[in-house]
C-alpha cells in the first residue's frame, strides 16, 4: 500500500431500537428498525463500496441491524463484533479505526450515537456538495450513514483528515 492509497470509512448508526424491559445493551430493533435496516443495506450496496472489514458493536440492535443490512450486499465482508464500540467516545472510535489492517481499503463501522455523528463530523475536514449541511441538519438519525474518504495508512486517521463524500438517511 502506498501513502496515497484511497480509503473509505462508512459510519452507520444502528436502526431504530425498541425500549423493552431489558438492559440497554440488549435492546432489540423496533418494527421500524426491522424495516429500515434492509433499506440501509440496499443503499450501502448502491454505493458500490466493497467493504474489506466491518466493525460492529456487540449491542443487540447493532447486530440485528447488520444481520438485516448485509443480506442486501452482493458480497459478505469479514465482520468483527467489537465490544469497545458500545458507548464508545469519538476518540475511542477513531482509535479502533486506526487499528484497521493495511490490506483493508474500505471499512464499515456500525455503532451508536452520539459517537457516529461526532466521528463523522470530526474526521470530515471538508465535504462534497451539501453533505455536511444535510448531516448537521438531520442530526444522524437511526439507520443513517456517512461516507468519509481519505488517503494514507489507517494509523493516520485523525481529526480533519477526510472528506465527507456522502450522507444518507432512510427518510431522504
Amino acid at each position: 500500500m502506498s501513502a496515497d492509497t484511497p480509503r473509505r470509512i462508512v459510519l452507520l448508526r444502528h436502526a431504530k431500537a425498541d425500549w423493552p424491559q431489558v438492559s440497554d445493551h440488549e435492546r432489540p430493533l423496533a418494527e421500524r428498525g426491522r424495516k429500515d435496516a434492509p433499506v440501509a443495506g440496499r443503499r450501502l450496496a448502491e454505493t458500490g463500496i466493497p467493504f474489506g472489514l466491518v466493525l460492529c458493536s456487540t449491542a443487540t440492535r447493532t447486530r440485528e441491524t447488520w444481520k438485516l443490512a448485509v443480506q442486501e450486499l452482493t458480497d459478505r465482508p469479514r465482520t468483527v463484533y467489537e465490544e469497545r464500540l458500545y458507548e464508545a467516545s469519538p476518540g475511542e472510535i477513531i482509535a479502533l479505526i486506526d487499528q484497521t489492517p493495511e490490506d483493508v481499503d474500505d471499512l464499515l463501522v456500525i455503532g451508536h450515537n452520539p459517537g457516529m455523528h461526532a466521528v463523522a463530523e470530526a474526521l470530515s475536514g471538508t465535504a462534497e456538495g451539501d453533505a455536511r449541511a444535510r448531516m448537521n441538519r438531520g442530526g444522524f438519525p437511526t439507520s443513517a450513514f456517512a461516507v468519509i474518504t481519505f488517503t494514507g495508512p489507517w494509523k493516520s486517521v485523525e481529526i480533519g483528515v477526510g472528506t465527507l463524500t456522502d450522507y444518507w438517511t432512510p427518510r431522504d
